[in-house]
């Protein structure tokens, strides 16, 4: 299993409204996609903005060619990132992920 993972910023007002967006962009076009496993949106307050990390995990790099295109180092942006004032990574990472393991108790 491959894990991706993509971070940027927007200012807090624009959190919720992005956080919408990127399910309907990213994660939908992900999920479209063979090979898909699932994902995680992670966020953090900074000085007046707020981070977003999305981790999408994969069956193998050949998957997240058919959904990133041949050079998966370069994050996937779509034209409407700017109405929130987006500041992306313009790369993102990948692991291979050795161990996984959630409860199947949920805590919180």
């Amino acid at each position: 299993m491959i894990a991706r993972e993509w971070k940027c910023r927007v200012p807090e007002a624009h959190s919720e409204g992005f956080t919408g967006y990127l399910y309907e962009t990213g994660i939908k076009d992900s999920s479209a996609t063979p090979g898909f496993l699932g994902a995680q949106i992670f966020r953090r307050s900074l000085a007046a903005k707020i981070e977003l990390t999305l981790i999408t995990y994969w069956d193998n790099l050949e998957a997240i060619k058919a959904f990133a295109g041949n050079d998966i180092s370069q994050a996937r942006l779509y034209p409407e990132d700017e109405a929130y004032q987006l500041e992306p990574d313009l790369s993102v990472q990948h692991y291979e992920v050795i161990e996984h393991q959630f409860s199947a108790e949920q805590r919180g």
